[in-house]
């Protein structure tokens, strides 16, 4: 799954994460413990974006390590896929207060830093995990969005920075912590977009399954 490339993305990573840890372009720096910038192969061509950083993750810099980050280890693990091999971010690079949902005002602060991590690491699929990340990333190529339900288990063709990418919007892993019937659901969207890059089902098995 790995690919090889120039050993200057690491270090544009690496300058992306300096600037998200340095960040004061909204009123969420005031509140946190650390930035989340992302992590993961800086070639990986899979993509994972999440929506923010929750306590856990505050605490330790780091991208989906809380009991939703546990959640989806598991169904990495469940469907063969190594975390190690994956670039994993957040819309949001900083904790909102209580956990709610970010404003548009953090969320317009970040976009430029979550462009940027796509131009770079070049992904070939984006796995949006939650209606936040969704939105976003399909508003990017000026695709409209409703509700989550109506998307998950399709897959968008977008442009983002110059990177082709299929995107395969699904459920946050948190809310498969109070809802038990949607990790399946995650699982199966997560098996698809793998599966896919692995050169299995074509897209279009997808679009018209």
């Amino acid at each position: 799954m790995n690919r090889s490339g120039p050993q200057g993305e690491d270090d544009e990573l690496a300058e992306i994460n300096s600037e998200v840890s340095n960040c004061r372009k909204c009123p969420l720096y005031l509140s946190r413990k650390k930035a989340v910038p992302g992590e993961g192969n800086p070639r990986a061509e899979v993509m994972l974006i999440g929506e923010a950083p929750g306590r856990v993750e505050d605490e330790t810099g780091r991208p989906f390590v809380g009991a939703a980050g546990k959640l989806l280890d598991e169904l990495l693990h469940e469907i063969g896929v190594d975390r190690g091999n994956l670039y994993i971010t957040n819309v949001v690079k900083c904790r909102p207060p209580n956990n709610r949902d970010p404003t548009e005002e953090e969320i317009n602060a970040c976009k430029p830093y979550l462009i940027r991590q796509i131009a770079v690491v070049r992904p070939r699929k984006i796995i949006t995990l939650g209606r936040h990340s969704t939105r976003v990333i399909l508003s990017l190529n000026g695709l409209g969005f409703s509700e989550l339900a109506k998307v998950r288990g399709k897959v968008f063709k977008v442009n983002i920075a110059g990177v082709n990418a299929d995107v395969y919007p699904t459920y946050h892993p948190a809310a498969a912590l109070y809802n038990p019937s949607v990790r399946n659901l995650i699982k199966e969207d997560l098996a698809k977009a793998f599966n896919a890059s692995k050169g299995g089902s074509s897209i279009l098995d997808y679009l018209n399954g």
